[in-house]
This record gives C-alpha cells, sequence and structure tokens, in this order.
C-alpha cells in the first residue's frame, strides 16, 4: 500500500475556490482502479496549543493506493490533468509525500 500526503497551499484567499474543484472531482478519483482513500482535511478547529496549523491558504489530501503502479496511473488519469489544468492559477506551492507503512 502507498499513503500520499499533497501539501497543497493556494494563493491568498483561494483555497475554498481549489476545493470546490477538489471535490468535484473526488468521485472520478474513488472510482479509479487501486484507490483505497482520497479526500481532503484543513485545520481542526478549535485546537489544542500543540497543533502546528497549516493556515488559512493550504490543506493536505491524504491519499492511499494499493499500489505504486495504481498511483502513477491515477498522476496520468485524464480528470487530473483537467483538475490541474482548472486549479493551476490558483495554486501557489504543492509538496507530496509517498509514504510506505511502517
Amino acid at each position: 500500500m502507498i499513503h500520499v500526503l499533497a501539501i497543497i497551499t493556494t494563493q491568498p484567499g483561494m483555497r475554498e475556490t481549489v476545493l470546490q474543484h477538489f471535490r468535484a472531482n473526488v468521485p472520478a478519483v474513488l472510482a479509479e482502479e487501486g484507490c483505497i482513500e482520497y479526500g481532503a482535511a484543513i485545520d481542526a478547529t478549535p485546537a489544542p496549543a500543540f497543533q502546528t496549523p497549516c493556515g488559512p491558504d493550504t490543506f493536505v489530501v491524504i491519499e492511499k493506493w494499493a499500489s505504486m503502479d495504481a498511483l502513477k496511473a491515477h498522476a496520468a488519469a485524464p480528470h487530473m490533468a483537467s483538475y490541474a489544468a482548472k486549479t493551476r492559477e490558483f495554486i501557489a506551492s504543492r509538496t507530496l509525500h509517498l509514504l510506505s507503512p511502517a
């Protein structure tokens, strides 16, 4: 299994716009072969003082894939290219962490 944490930071004030496009794309991603989990998360509020907040322009995509091949197919899927084209101008940065169960 492959776990993915994608840290997405949008241009100021554009997080909800990007999340709307993300949410519209979720059903197509969940239908992909090998997709186990795919969803977005934002800072919990209220949160204890020990939280390190992501901030108002950042969200985290939490993904689980059955295999690296499934993840590679996901990255090449036409609906992902369409999502990227719709959101590209609103994204300030993106960091991907690909992880294996320990």
